[in-house]
């Protein structure tokens, strides 16, 4: 059987990673952003700059930052920087990903191309499912799913543009917030070491607070401070657990 499945044609795995479209998390991220095209049409922002960003920037707080500043009157400095520390994040899903994807022959290139795609849907959408890929193919599954994804995304800002101008606020507000919630529950089902819920409970806390200390850097500060008490966490516990081995 897995000689089968690794004979399977390029256009074949593409295929296979773009019908991704159809799974639980592209659903949500395409809900998701129903609620940024809303966000959108408020401030004013002209369709054809919406469907731009959603494929340039694509990774949807950035795009929301984006929006934000530029309503709020930012320099172009700032706004780049805002931007850029929110992106900061996805650092770590490449670092992780992107082993699981290359082969020795795989050209940097492509890898680079590839973690244009990389946000928290493809991510856990990769992570979930590229093991069960054979080796030589897993590019092409996900170039087919994040091609798939980024333009199913920018048509559907295209459609919907004109249709959400009477979304209430809330509504739009609580369809972005699907991915975020999303998120949280997949890395918490999937986690398999303690460290990692220690690392989520205190970024969830520490969210409200320094929201409260130094909003414009609270998510920036929460995922710090909440990774560095987990690592620290582990440093302690890890000795203890051996010794008591």
């Amino acid at each position: 059987m897995e000689r089968v499945e690794d004979e399977r044609s390029s256009l074949a795995w593409f295929l296979t990673g773009a019908r991704g479209i159809f799974s639980l998390p592209a659903m949500i991220l395409m809900l998701s952003f129903v609620g940024f095209c809303s966000l959108t049409v408020q401030a004013g922002v002209p369709p054809e700059q919406v469907v731009f960003m959603t494929g340039i920037v694509w990774a949807l707080p950035a795009k929301v930052i984006l929006v934000s500043s530029v309503l709020s009157g930012a320099s172009l400095a700032t706004t780049f920087l805002a931007v850029t520390l929110s992106s900061v994040r996805l650092m770590p899903m490449v670092a992780a990903l992107v082993p699981e994807l290359r082969t020795a022959k795989t050209p940097t290139w492509l890898l680079l191309v590839l973690s244009h795609f990389i946000a928290i849907t493809a991510w856990v959408f990769a992570m979930e499912r590229v093991q069960q890929v054979p080796r030589p193919h897993r590019v092409t599954f996900f170039a087919g799913f994040g091609i798939a994804l980024v333009a199913a995304n920018m048509m559907l800002v295209a459609v919907v543009y004109r249709l959400v101008t009477d979304f209430p606020p809330i509504v739009a507000g609580c369809l972005f917030f699907l991915t975020p919630v999303y998120f949280l529950a997949s890395i918490w089902n999937s986690a398999r070491h303690r460290v990692v819920y220690l690392a989520l409970a205190a970024g969830l806390v520490a969210g409200p607070l320094f929201y409260w200390l130094l909003p414009e850097f609270d998510i920036l500060l929460a995922g710090v401070g909440g990774g560095t008490l987990a690592w620290l966490a582990e440093r302690f516990w890890r000795p203890r657990r051996e010794a008591g081995a």
